[in-house]
């Protein structure tokens, strides 16, 4: 199963940049059918977190995904999972 990594690590404070990498990393699994996005924020001060978690509430966001889960082991790692029929 193929999946798609975003580190946000190089560009943590250029907030149009993480958008467009976000969006980017949504609309390439989207139209390859990837079912799994791994989002990687950072541990941090959490803001960067917040900042994705925001993005990934927008109205025209949310209905692209199908679930987010936390990593247990790793606070600054979430997953975005997509469902295709």
């Amino acid at each position: 199963m193929a999946k798609i990594k975003v580190d946000l690590h190089p560009i943590y404070n250029n907030s149009k940049a993480i958008d467009n990498a976000l969006l980017q990393a949504f609309e390439d699994a989207i139209e390859k059918r990837i079912t799994e996005v791994e989002i990687i924020p950072g541990k941090g001060s959490g803001q960067l977190k917040k900042k994705v978690q925001r993005f990934l509430q927008m109205p025209h966001i949310k209905p692209l995904y199908h679930r987010i889960e936390n990593d247990s082991k790793n606070f600054g790692r979430l997953f975005v999972y997509f469902k295709y029929k």
